[in-house]
């Protein structure tokens, strides 16, 4: 098959192929291969999204949770297939230029509202994460008074420090090596949730085996936020060396099953600890004078940081391409453009995740509202209006199916949200099962018979 052509407006990809000599030869290894692609996408699957993933559990009940978060992972992977078929259908190589050529202007900006919506609620929702670990990291090393223990300031030296000089990259292939270290990070915490699984006893609450709980819409919603990874596809694929629908079907693949395998290891171990107590972010869960588990906070608030700057890469686009769409600016982006538009990004998702430590409310709503029309509706949308043939053909009766699906999650999703008050209930202090061992902590216990017996007796 032929390759879809790469132009892309923001200039996120360098285009060595069009120099030639030397230039050229800098492009190819700029590129990434079906491995490095695959890590990138798995990254942005695998981002704050995964450690709410108990939580969706709870939201839907265990048994029921699981089998919505493989049927999630399996539309994930058609739908990325069907984006880059998509694109070959209508010879455009971004979402948005997908969309328009499918469902017109309308399509178009209701596109470049969720797609710009979806990146940057989440990294509010990895800023969120990042006060929320490594406060209690720092109360415990020092005290609650000390000023490393404050969110604001945390939150603040992370974004200035990390985030903003990694977000300040051009080219998305050279966060491949960034990738990797986050998703390794990633089976260092799962090591650490398992531990956790075998050594806390805490009593399940009510209900905490049912099958299935009215509120799985929500746990939908959720499942899907940490599965989106569309809103980049493009900019992945362009990246590739070879970018060809069969070798995005490989990445998709790989990178799907990986996300899967890790989320259900996620998922089921911190539920299974805390059951009807799990927080939206299962971090929380776990008492900050808990050793192993600041340990765990520590290693997750780096995979965010790493996975923080991918997704300003996909806002920093989408407004570059809204921009030069409307005629307001001219391709290609120049330097002063690219370090405007990051520290405007940066400083905007700085400002408001100074305002909610609430990690659950912001993965349903984000989820419901933009990641279930960018996963479910519009990349089978597409696929109905360009592919050649009746609506109700045999080849676009799945997308049918899908598309229709996700039009009810959204609807009985925000209505659940609506009506359910534990939505917007979360804890941003230690659970009352942690306090018995907070005023313990004097003794600084280290045993973990000790640790196990006072979690058990708390509750």
């Amino acid at each position: 098959m032929t390759p879809v052509a790469t132009h892309d407006t923001a200039q996120l990809v360098e285009k060595g192929a069009e120099a030639g000599g030397e230039d050229l030869a800098k492009g190819q290894e700029d590129r990434s291969g079906i491995p490095g692609a695959s890590f990138n996408v798995a990254n942005s699957i695998l981002g704050s999204g995964i450690i709410g993933l108990p939580y969706a559990m709870k939201k839907a009940g265990l048994p029921f949770g699981i089998l919505l978060l493989m049927l999630i992972a399996g539309v994930t992977d058609y739908s990325l297939l069907l984006l880059i078929r998509g694109g070959e259908l209508s010879g455009t190589d971004t979402y948005q230029g997908l969309v328009q050529a499918a469902l017109g202007s309308p399509g178009f900006y209701f596109l470049s509202f969720i797609q710009f919506a979806y990146p940057f609620v989440a990294m509010v929702g990895y800023n969120v994460i990042i006060g929320d670990t490594l406060t209690k990291v720092f109360e415990r090393i020092l005290s609650a008074d000390h000023v490393l223990a404050n969110r604001y300031f945390i939150i603040s030296i992370i974004t200035v420090l990390i985030s903003l000089p990694f977000s300040l990259y051009r080219n998305v292939s050279k966060l491949v090596k960034v990738a990797v270290v986050s998703i390794a990070l990633l089976g260092v915490l799962i090591v650490i949730i398992y531990i956790r699984v075998g050594t806390l006893h805490i009593p399940d609450t009510e209900g905490a085996w049912n099958f299935a709980n009215f509120q799985f819409t929500e746990s939908i919603g959720i499942i899907t936020f940490a599965y989106i990874c569309h809103h980049n596809s493009f900019l992945v694929y362009t990246s590739m060396e070879t970018p060809t629908p069969h070798s995005w079907s490989k990445v998709t693949h790989i990178a799907v099953l990986l996300a899967t395998i890790l989320s259900c290891l996620v998922g089921i171990g911190g539920y299974v600890t805390f059951t009807g107590y799990t927080q939206g972010d299962v971090l929380q869960n776990y008492c900050h004078v808990d050793d192993l588990a600041n340990v765990a906070r520590v290693v997750f608030a780096v995979t965010i940081v790493c996975t923080y700057p991918l997704e300003c890469f996909v806002c920093r686009e989408v407004l570059e391409n809204f921009i030069v769409h409307h005629g307001w600016a001219s391709s290609p982006q120049p330097m002063t453009r690219h370090l405007i538009l990051t520290l405007v990004l940066v400083g905007l998702t700085l400002g408001l995740s100074m305002s909610t430590s609430c990690l659950g409310i912001v993965l349903s709503i984000n989820g419901i509202i933009a990641a279930v029309p960018l996963v479910f509706i519009l990349p089978t949308l597409c696929y109905i209006r360009l592919k050649e043939g009746h609506w109700y053909s045999r080849e676009k009766i799945p997308s049918i199916l899908i598309c229709g699906f996700g039009f009810l999650v959204c609807i009985f999703g925000i209505v659940t949200i609506c009506i359910d008050p534990s939505s917007s209930r979360c804890h941003s202090k230690d659970l009352d099962y942690c306090v018995a061992l907070n005023m313990s902590s004097e003794v600084q216990p280290t045993g973990m018979s000790v640790m196990t017996e006072m979690y058990a007796t708390a509750t």
